[in-house]
């Protein structure tokens, strides 16, 4: 029998443990452009180009993609589109409720749910709540819907089952991105302020307001419910971790420009956030430490996204950009670019 001597055996278990990190990045990284789906111009009525939320439905299999004045419904297999919900003036987010057979749409250019069959996707009917409706989410345990209304900073309470408003929450800036915990708390972005609120879903009364920084100007939020963790994306180019109990910030990291997309996959721990340059996946080693696993080069302006919880592919969607185009009302426009009319198109990432 040979044997090893300690310091030999400490090199071999230390040799061990740093190739570790790089073989598990190659085993979850990987992520690369599979396939571009152009879909063309916007719905008659749209005043220009624009996209925001992608919402996936896995065991249906298909991709909502919030498009100007529509909302467009593709096969999330072959990237056929199935219909849409037209007749919207500024589509944000679209929420699924399968247990009602229904769809609802937070329209902000109208201040108002648009609701839909999630069947036929025919419009069934309309709520009215406060001023800009963009985030819209359901919490499980007040079996409610919310809407984050970034011109009137404050949340609208929707009962689904009548389509009526029951409350209106006062959030104490412009409201963004939010995310519920299965336990009864809704954790919103507050993009003006720097601040993460912590809403309770039953009494409907805000329980602690947090500071981000060093992250700022929060838009993207998401959540490890088993962890108590949330990530919150800032515009100033700052990924923040934090305790969803106490509000500490437990890890920050460095990210590019324009973020508006957070998802965390529980099956795979891995962090998924969407800028309008990249893709950022970091995966979570502990709840306190989280490695970046790879940055994925986006098209510009791929800033919203979707995960296919079933193929673990990534949605994304994005247009051509150029100069803006002078108006009567605005004649010297910012140099920013925009998108360009009739060049919207579908991006799938995966492995």
């Amino acid at each position: 029998m040979k044997y090893v001597s300690l310091r030999t055996l400490a090199a071999m278990l230390c040799s061990l443990f740093f190739a570790f990190p790089v073989v598990a990045g190659e085993q979850l990284g990987g992520y690369h452009l599979l396939k571009k789906v152009p879909l063309g111009t916007a719905a008659k009525g749209a005043q220009r180009e624009y996209f925001d939320y992608i919402t996936v439905d896995a065991s249906e299999r298909r991709v909502y993609l919030s498009h100007g004045t529509e909302v467009l419904v593709v096969n999330a297999d072959d990237n056929a589109v199935i219909g849409a919900i037209p007749g919207l003036k500024l589509a944000h987010g679209t929420l699924l409720l399968k247990d009602l057979e229904r769809g609802f749409i937070s329209d902000g250019g109208s201040d108002m749910v648009v609701i839909f069959d999630l069947n036929s996707l025919k419009r069934v009917g309309e709520i009215k709540t406060g001023g800009n409706p963009d985030c819209i989410m359901y919490d499980s345990v007040s079996k409610h819907i919310f809407t984050f209304n970034g011109r009137t900073k404050d949340s609208s309470v929707i009962d689904p089952a009548t389509a009526t408003v029951i409350a209106t929450i006062p959030m104490g800036g412009r409201a963004e991105f939010a995310a519920a915990d299965g336990n009864g708390m809704i954790y919103d972005n507050i993009e003006d302020t720097n601040e993460v609120v912590a809403l309770d879903s039953r009494t409907l009364k805000i329980k602690a307001r947090w500071p981000i920084a060093p992250s700022g100007t929060p838009t993207a939020m998401a959540i490890d419910v088993k962890h108590r963790r949330l990530f919150i994306g800032g515009r100033n180019r700052m990924l923040a971790i934090m305790d969803a109990d106490t509000g500490k910030i437990v890890q920050t990291f460095p990210i590019t420009n324009g973020v508006d997309t957070n998802i965390y996959d529980a099956d795979s721990g891995l962090l998924y956030i969407s800028t309008r340059e990249a893709i950022h996946i970091f995966h979570e080693d502990t709840a306190d430490k989280f490695t970046e696993v790879e940055t994925v080069k986006t098209g510009y302006g791929a800033k919203t996204m979707g995960l296919d919880t079933a193929t673990h592919r990534l949605f994304l969607d994005t247009a051509d950009f150029g100069p803006p185009s002078p108006t009567a009302e605005d004649p010297h426009p910012e140099p920013e670019p925009v998108p360009t009319p009739g060049t919207f198109r579908l991006l799938i990432y995966g492995r």
